[in-house]
């Protein structure tokens, strides 16, 4: 397993990763029609090659013999849903469900914490499901702590969602 930064021809796979993690995580009892369309039409190969090409994004990701199995998305101006957050925002954060347990997480998210230090940047923050508990204990135990509240949104319905700080060195 390797980490490194994400080149244009990554971005069918971390397209594919995202919508396997995405509807694994958060369609707990079946995939319905609105969901299906928010997960195809948001992590499209187009849309992260835009990402991969944005000076203001940094992305990471792990590979193995077979392929990448999860990416870290830094966002370098992000304006946060709550006070006292600088503009580095952890955006997406994902590991495919087989990997985890291996490291790979911990090593992504070391390797962006380490990038936003030598941004000097003060703060980093990311959100997360308020009922995504895996992800919640693995912040909390990295060292982020819970600061606010927000609420992701997929045309008129709000999903609460929890906002987490960690402070760099």
């Amino acid at each position: 397993m390797s980490l490194r930064k994400a080149h244009k021809s990554d971005a069918s796979s971390i397209a594919a990763i995202s919508i396997e993690v995405w509807i694994g995580t958060y369609l707990k009892h079946g995939v319905s029609g609105f969901f299906a369309d928010y997960a195809l039409n948001e992590f499209t190969t187009a849309k992260t090659e835009a990402l991969i090409s944005n000076p203001d994004e940094f992305i990471l990701v792990s590979e193995n013999k077979d392929g990448i199995d999860g990416f870290i998305r830094v966002s370098t101006a992000s304006k946060s849903p709550v006070a006292g957050c600088s503009q580095m925002e952890i955006a997406t954060f994902y590991v495919q469900p087989r990997h985890h347990g291996k490291g790979i997480g911990g090593l992504l998210l070391d390797a962006a914490l380490r990038y936003c230090q030598e941004q000097s940047a003060e703060s980093v923050w990311l959100t997360t499901n308020a009922e995504n508990d895996p992800a919640i204990a693995f912040y909390l135990a990295r060292g982020f702590e819970q600061i606010g509240e927000t609420h992701f949104r997929i045309e008129e319905q709000g999903y609460l969602n929890n906002v987490y700080l960690y402070r760099l060195p």
